[in-house]
């Protein structure tokens, strides 16, 4: 039974983060996944490290901890065989917990993930011919209660920790078997024959999963920094999506201090429309949210800001409405892009998807005006990962059920 009572937030209003950074284990063993150096250093002395040791050892689980992907203190080889019964006692170096696996038939692969207080969220991995992107998740359910977004149905439980966020990348890197082969040692310098960073599967990281990032802001930067860091997971940063609802006053200090690109969930261009389907809106307007966009740091024709625009049918998907879109980004003077989703259905949703004629008529627009406008392919749809699908199964399906699915799949 999970421990967290659910927070009780109407969509218009800014949710109260949950300052705890480490989700607390049973056995009262600390996660070192997703603390940076210092802080495990920091553990490692209050534990009766003294301060030079505590440095050293840090340093050395710090590498294999998020460059080697290490789960086992017995597996880091520079440790001394004494010393890693000791780490093992104190410390643990975990993943989130998989309560199901599923793979699409394009490929797309979803996990339902359960914290150790028992709450499920949700990952996808989306494989192209050259790219891989994971999708990561930054909450435990969401409060923006966008009207045609199937996780925006379900009520905000809790933030996820740095550790849960970049364990779902770890997980991956895992899944896919991208962790380096090569030399162990960290004082040794590694031959680019052993290991080097390009031809991975997993190329591209968004933070477009269950939640709002922005509303969870210091555990995304925290996590995506790990994810940054040239001695850990060592992705750049020109590979990192994070997208919006609009959470405006946290626009400036996303570019700031971590620095990734915006993507940002526009799905209309009027204030009534917006309204409806994006309720943030409410809160913060379509003006106000450009004009942010406009000031974002690092926006250039280089690393365009990306427009979310999902196809909803006779509600946001007219000429009218695209003819209105270029206006907007020109007014704003904004390099942008704009990704045309077409509507993923989902049981009981209140919207149809535009139709392929009407999402044509309506990139040609776009396009016609300078601006780049293609139409994302749907990814995942059979397992319910495509964009806006994602609500956790385990509301639908007894754990008896999933073991019998499980079963019968591998036979």
């Amino acid at each position: 039974m999970a421990d967290t009572a659910l927070m009780s937030i109407p969509g218009q209003v800014d949710p109260v983060p949950v300052a705890r950074s480490i989700t607390p284990r049973a056995d009262g063993r600390i996660d070192l996944l997703g603390l940076p150096k210092a802080r495990i250093a920091e553990l490692f002395a209050q534990a009766g490290l003294d301060a030079k040791q505590a440095k050293l050892r840090s340093k050395q689980v710090y590498h294999w901890l998020y460059h080697r992907g290490a789960t086992d203190f017995g597996a880091m080889t520079d440790i001394a065989k004494t010393m890693q019964p000791w780490l093992a006692e104190r410390f643990v170096v975990g993943r989130p917990n998989i309560v199901e696996a599923q793979h699409s038939s394009d490929g797309t692969r979803k996990w339902l993930l359960q914290t150790d207080d028992g709450h499920d969220y949700e990952m996808v991995f989306i494989p192209d011919a050259d790219r891989g992107t994971l999708c990561v998740s930054s909450q435990v359910g969401c409060t923006l209660n966008c009207t045609f977004c199937h996780t925006g149905t379900m009520r905000l439980v809790r933030n996820l920790t740095p550790g849960e966020i970049v364990g779902q990348v770890m997980l991956a890197r895992d899944a896919l078997g991208e962790w380096p082969k090569g030399r162990m040692d960290i004082s040794e310098v590694e031959d680019e024959t052993e290991y080097r960073a390009d031809g991975r599967l997993l190329t591209n990281i968004v933070m477009m999963g269950m939640g709002e990032p922005l509303y969870n802001f210091d555990h995304v930067r925290d996590a995506l920094q790990l994810v940054m860091d040239g001695d850990g997971l060592a992705l750049s940063k020109r590979r990192i999506t994070l997208s919006t609802s609009g959470v405006v006053p946290m626009m400036a200090r996303c570019g700031e201090e971590i620095g990734v690109n915006l993507a940002v969930s526009l799905h209309a261009v009027t204030k009534e429309v917006r309204d409806e389907i994006v309720p943030i809106n409410r809160k913060y307007g379509i003006d106000e949210l450009l004009r942010a966009c406009s000031d974002y740091p690092g926006a250039s024709n280089a690393r365009r800001i990306t427009f979310e625009y999902v196809m909803l049918k006779d509600k946001n998907d007219s000429d009218q409405d695209a003819h209105e879109l270029v206006r907007l980004l020109k007014r704003y003077d904004l390099p942008a892009k704009v990704n045309l989703i077409p509507f993923n259905p989902w049981p009981g949703a209140p919207y149809e998807c535009s139709t392929p004629e009407r999402i044509r008529s309506f990139s040609n627009i776009v396009f016609e005006a300078g601006i780049s406008a293609p139409v994302r392919t749907p990814r995942g749809r059979d397992i319910d990962a495509a964009c806006g699908q994602l609500r956790t199964s385990a509301e639908k399906k007894s754990r008896a059920e999933r073991d019998r699915e499980a079963t019968a799949s591998a036979s």
